[in-house]
């Protein structure tokens, strides 16, 4: 059952340098990350023009989600996020704790494009 049960508080990484992507599962359909960013730290701008991108927010209590366009939305632990193919996005952890998020992105090979 270890490639369908995850315990994602073991599988936590967590870096005061830079924000930790960890990779949870990939199928060949889909694929799941978990972010992990301590208080002040970003994911990069970004779009994925050949895959969908929801975020699931697990743990943390003030981020803010860069919807492209300059837009600016803010999320916290139990909300999710939806970027539809093409579409812009990143975040930044805006509190005082760390912030937590999975990623399950598809269909692979994901392509990614920094802006």
């Amino acid at each position: 059952m270890e490639d369908r049960v995850f315990a994602l508080k073991e599988l936590a990484q967590f870096d005061a340098d830079v924000p930790q992507k960890v990779m949870v599962y990939q199928t060949d359909k889909t694929l799941g990350a978990m972010w992990c960013l301590e208080p002040g730290q970003e994911v990069f701008l970004h779009l994925h023009p050949n895959a969908d991108d929801i975020w699931i927010c697990i743990e943390g209590e003030s981020g803010i989600y860069y919807a492209g366009e300059g837009q600016e939305v803010e999320i916290k632990k139990g909300m999710a996020v939806l970027s539809k193919t093409g579409q812009t996005h990143g975040m930044r952890n805006t509190g005082k704790d760390r912030f937590v998020f999975i990623g399950i992105a598809g269909p692979v090979p994901v392509e990614t494009i920094k802006l």
